[in-house]
């Protein structure tokens, strides 16, 4: 929600805002959210424009000085120009943040395409400049090109399987194994003569001959491709050697420093196959830590703490108060990814970002609650019940009542 590509927007609404009192940023955006709710109709509704992304993020910054803030509001739109100047006009009818008076005044609208087309012409100036006093080549670039043409016309088709090679495989102790036609040509144009290409994902036996006669060294893409033409050499060969191209580059593509550097980093075959017995393990590490919603499937040993544990207290009975002002501070944090820590007196002892959380738990006393933009997560419960939380109050839960002594709130059950 409120991503929105710096490509897509069209404009930029830049707005200063003066408040007579202190507040902080999520009070900011969140005035800006409640007050112009349901102002301009379905079609224009802030939170809607964010999920579809013709409203970028909301950025806030203040600054506070004898007991006022004042700061700057910018919104990035893909909208037209219409519906931008009114998304801009709506922020200047919000008069209070919190208890604090408020004035919201629109600067100005900047086109972003405007920027784009200034900076396309300084560009176009400069290479411009650059063709100019590079049109004529020089001697050695002349030779260098002639000299890569003849290497790669050296191209040839070796043994029964009509691999694409170069034209020393034969009178090498050592050849170089990689997976395509382009490779062997890229090898070719930087000197490599002694390459060879699998030219598919089945090992042909012509390369399986050459295993058992020569040193071989495996050259593959630095991708998942690449482990698994790995593991089937290994299988099915004597291989000596193994290196990759750079992560997500293709040996085809990668420049004659990079080769050099690939060879001379080389592993032993042996060594290459104890890595990727190991590759199972690390692809579920990977996963959890691209998965963080279900953490049941890969948890860690420190999270098998949160069993359901005997006489363990659900629930305790909230008060009409602290409902209603639980549900408040919940209303007025949508959107910001911010949380209140909350005193038993329903005091806020601070306000930090969703992802610092738990840091700072640890260094405030007394927290009774802590009401937040986001998802309740085992992290989160974990530091609340070694800091004596009562309440965890958030936009959902990933965790079980019955798996925490911690109370755990949702938007839906203050509702």
């Amino acid at each position: 929600m409120g991503k929105i590509s710096p490509v897509a927007a069209k404009y930029i609404v830049h707005a200063n805002i003066e408040i007579d009192g202190v507040v902080d940023r999520p009070d900011v955006i969140g005035a800006i959210f409640g007050q112009t709710e349901g102002l301009l109709g379905a079609d224009l509704e802030l939170r809607e424009l964010q999920k579809s992304g013709r409203i970028g993020r909301i950025e806030v910054n203040t600054e506070t000085r004898t007991g006022k803030t004042k700061g700057s509001i910018i919104i990035p739109s893909s909208l037209d120009k219409a519906e931008t100047s009114i998304v801009g006009a709506a922020l200047e009818i919000i008069q209070r943040i919190g208890p604090c008076n408020a004035k919201i005044e629109v600067v100005n609208i900047e086109d972003v395409r405007i920027s784009k087309r200034s900076m396309v012409i300084e560009r176009a100036k400069e290479l411009l400049k650059k063709m100019m006093e590079q049109t004529m080549p020089d001697s050695q670039e002349i030779a260098d090109e002639v000299a890569a043409s003849v290497r790669v016309m050296e191209i040839v088709e070796y043994g029964k399987d009509r691999l694409p090679s170069g034209p020393a495989i034969d009178e090498s102790d050592e050849i170089i194994v990689v997976e395509g036609r382009a490779d062997v040509l890229n090898l070719l144009k930087h000197g490599f003569k002694n390459s060879i290409a699998i030219n598919g994902t089945s090992v042909p036996e012509t390369i399986i001959e050459l295993c058992q006669k020569k040193v071989v060294t495996v050259f593959v893409d630095g991708d998942r491709g690449g482990n698994l033409i790995i593991k089937e050499l290994t299988l099915v060969a004597d291989i000596d050697f193994v290196t990759k191209a750079p992560d997500g580059k293709e040996v085809e593509e990668i420049t004659k420093k990079e080769i050099h550097k690939a060879l001379r980093s080389r592993i032993s075959g042996e060594q290459a196959k104890l890595e990727l017995s190991k590759e199972p393990e690390k692809t579920a590490m990977e996963l959890v830590r691209r998965q963080p919603q279900q953490p049941q499937q890969f948890s860690r040993p420190m999270q098998r703490a949160y069993h359901p544990v005997p006489n363990i207290r659900r629930f305790v009975q909230l008060s009409n108060e602290e409902k209603n002002a639980f549900k408040s501070m919940l209303e007025d944090l949508i959107g910001t990814r911010g949380a209140e820590i909350i005193d038993n007196k329903l005091s806020v002892l601070g306000k930090v970002p969703v992802s610092e959380i738990q840091t700072a738990l640890k260094s405030i006393n007394n927290a009774h609650a802590v009401v937040f933009d986001g998802s309740i997560e085992r992290e989160i419960v974990k530091a609340a019940e070694e800091c004596n939380v009562k309440f965890l109050i958030g936009m959902d839960s990933k965790v079980r009542q019955n798996e925490t002594r911690v109370n755990l709130l949702t938007v839906n059950e203050l509702n």
